[in-house]
């Protein structure tokens, strides 16, 4: 097997992100680089840095998309869509991922894993938190 693309990397840090939830949720142990290792044939510091950081910083991650979520919150939707709002905040905030590489990668995702309503909420979400994240920059503040 060559190397995956970037986008394919994506498929497997959803699939990672997707699979520690629902151990989380029937409070079954596990241990990340297993899960990783599990979905992942070679070692590949993207999907590494990816899981680690959407791990690591998933309480601001929440905080954000439930900030931008009318009336819902992210614990409501899906484990797939939870894990692909939670890559797509994290490559937008926390990453030097072109901006518009990373809402379209996580639109791409929503585009195959999710239905059409969870589509337009994740693309709305990733949409505020872009236009916040350039207003906050263009300030300097």
């Amino acid at each position: 097997m060559g190397q995956l693309t970037r986008s394919e990397l994506r498929k497997k840090i959803m699939t990672i992100l997707y699979q520690i939830d629902v151990y989380q949720n029937n409070q079954i142990e596990y241990d990340v680089d297993k899960v990783i290792s599990e979905s992942m044939e070679i070692e590949n510091e993207f999907v590494k840095n990816c899981v680690y950081g959407v791990i690591t910083n998933q309480k601001d991650i929440d905080e954000t998309a439930n900030a931008y979520l009318k009336k819902w919150t992210i614990n409501r939707l899906g484990f797939t869509d939870q894990a692909i709002l939670r890559l797509g905040i994290y490559e937008l905030l926390y990453t030097d991922t072109p901006e518009v590489v990373a809402i379209n990668e996580a639109i791409e995702l929503a585009k195959d894993y999710s239905d059409d309503d969870v589509r337009r909420m994740i693309n709305g979400v990733l949409d505020k938190v872009y236009h916040q994240k350039v207003d906050h920059e263009s300030t300097g503040e």
